[in-house]
């Protein structure tokens, strides 16, 4: 695992031993970045379920001036801390352990982007999504990336954010919602 782009590009990343984290391919990782390509560039930025780290710290070697990972295992923060140091990125990433709705319920922080890719057999990511558009920590025209694997519906929509394109690499697919601009809904 690597960043492909940016910074740190290059950069080799440590990977957990075992199957409990199941690292973005690269070729989706450079979708979702070609995605946000525009968006990037001062952004603040929240991997929220930071495994390896992999997806903020490509966000902030791509430009990004913050991440913030969150993680609730403890395993997964001390590898998420090595690969920012990896990558010479300490300043620029925060590492926080808790639980992901915990960390949403209590947060003040406003982000710019926020990635979500969570255990594929798990219903985090409905619930996250649920719960990260009925809270206010997304800016306007804020972006939420949701990778799950093909076949799995998510809701077509919420209120205040527009759903745009999905799109589908081999067994995953990249969901993209954009708060919406206060009192009108994008186009």
């Amino acid at each position: 695992m690597r960043i492909i782009s940016g910074t740190a590009r290059g950069t080799r990343l440590k990977t957990p031993e075992g199957q409990n984290t199941r690292p973005t391919a690269d070729r989706v990782k450079e979708a979702m970045f070609s995605i946000l390509q525009f968006d990037l560039p001062g952004a603040v930025v929240l991997d929220l379920f930071g495994g390896t780290g992999q997806l903020g710290i490509e966000a902030v070697s791509r430009g990004a001036k913050q991440a913030v990972f969150v993680d609730h295992n403890e395993q997964s923060c001390k590898l998420i801390r090595e690969n920012l140091r990896l990558a010479k990125m300490e300043k620029e990433g925060r590492v926080v352990r808790s639980d992901y709705l915990a960390f949403l319920k209590n947060t003040k922080e406003k982000f710019d982007i926020i990635l979500l890719d969570p255990p594929y057999a798990e219903v985090f990511l409905e619930n996250a999504l649920k719960l990260i558009t009925e809270i206010d920590i997304l800016q306007t025209n804020g972006i939420i990336v949701a990778e799950c694997p093909f076949g799995k519906a998510l809701p077509a929509e919420f209120s205040g954010y527009t759903r745009s394109k999905d799109y589908k690499y081999g067994n995953t697919v990249l969901t993209i919602y954009r708060k919406d601009t206060v009192g009108e809904a994008q186009v």
